[in-house]
């Protein structure tokens, strides 16, 4: 007990961001299920306006008695990780017009190897083979989720998610690297406030320039601003609410713990996205797939495990 103990008051508080984390997958593989429902009725430009609106509602109404610190400590700080991370969800979500939604996930998930890289090359940090092992075997569990299929077809355009993957891990060290004094709730506001605004402006592109849209989900790209029906209104606010609690998860995981270390256990989200699509649509994972998900919980485990013997 007293070893746990120092492991989570220490400086660097890994297991506890380990629980943030999965706590957030959890909540994260819910919301982003219904991605799907809200594709339909709406376009990614006004679901990312939308979803805002409704975020920066609640973070407002909760300021007061939650007593939350809403003002950054460093403005240009907080604006270019902002940005950053907005970008890497807009070029992710984007991509799923074009390309297999597998493709585009096994893209995204290539952050863990940014992270490490970057922590090497760009700030000089040390990294250890438990680490290095831990990510390949994670991301050797991400493929096997994922399937044969998720790389079928790579082509340039198909860079693009790994493009995402490299600046959501250039986001997350600048959570930790850029943004140490900052509140969870700043760098929440910040983040949906960047989204929004990349919102508004296809929003308006779109309705200024207006394009063929295709129906139904294939057409989320393209879209225009619509007047949806209440699904729309109901899950997007789901995901604002979701998203509010689940990324401030995220956010306050990677500012307690070292970057390289968290970023492991965010391949949780694909395992807890899979089991809500079993419960939800009844979608069957294979065994190749399962034996992928017990990958991913052992590189889990084996970065708690070392920071609980260096605790």
């Amino acid at each position: 007990m007293a070893v746990s103990q120092g492991a989570i008051m220490g400086k660097d508080k890994t297991l506890q961001a380990a629980g943030m984390i999965l706590i957030y997958a959890a909540i994260i593989g819910f919301t982003d299920n219904y991605v799907r429902v809200i594709a339909a009725h709406a376009g990614l430009w006004q679901f990312h306006a939308t979803r805002t609106v409704f975020a920066i509602a609640i973070l407002t109404i909760l300021a007061v008695p939650l007593s939350l610190r809403l003002r950054p400590v460093n403005l240009r700080s907080v604006a270019a990780r902002s940005i950053i991370h907005g970008l890497s969800m807009v070029i992710y979500f984007g991509a799923l017009a074009f390309l297999p939604v597998a493709l585009v996930a096994a893209g995204l998930f290539t952050a863990p190897i940014f992270v490490l890289l970057i922590s090497r090359f760009a700030y000089g940090e040390a990294i250890g083979p438990f680490r290095i092992l831990a990510v390949i075997l994670g991301f050797t569990g991400v493929v096997l989720v994922l399937g044969p299929e998720a790389f079928a077809g790579a082509s340039l355009p198909a860079l693009l998610p790994v493009l995402a993957g490299a600046m959501y891990a250039m986001g997350n060290i600048a959570t930790r690297k850029w943004c140490p004094q900052e509140s969870a709730e700043t760098l929440l506001a910040g983040f949906f406030l960047a989204l929004g605004i990349i919102g508004l402006l296809g929003m308006a592109a779109l309705a200024l320039w207006p394009i063929p849209v295709p129906a139904g989900v294939a057409g989320f790209l393209q879209r225009g601003p619509v007047w949806p029906d209440s699904g729309f209104w109901f899950w997007t606010f789901i995901q604002a609410a979701g998203s509010l609690l689940g990324v401030g998860l995220m956010v306050r995981a990677y500012q307690v713990a070292d970057a390289t270390r968290v970023s492991v256990f965010e391949y949780a989200i694909l395992p807890s996205a899979a089991i809500w699509a079993w419960l939800l649509w009844g979608e069957v994972l294979t065994p190749l797939a399962i034996l992928g998900m017990a990958l991913i919980v052992a590189a889990g485990l084996m970065i708690a495990i070392r920071a609980r013997r260096s605790g």
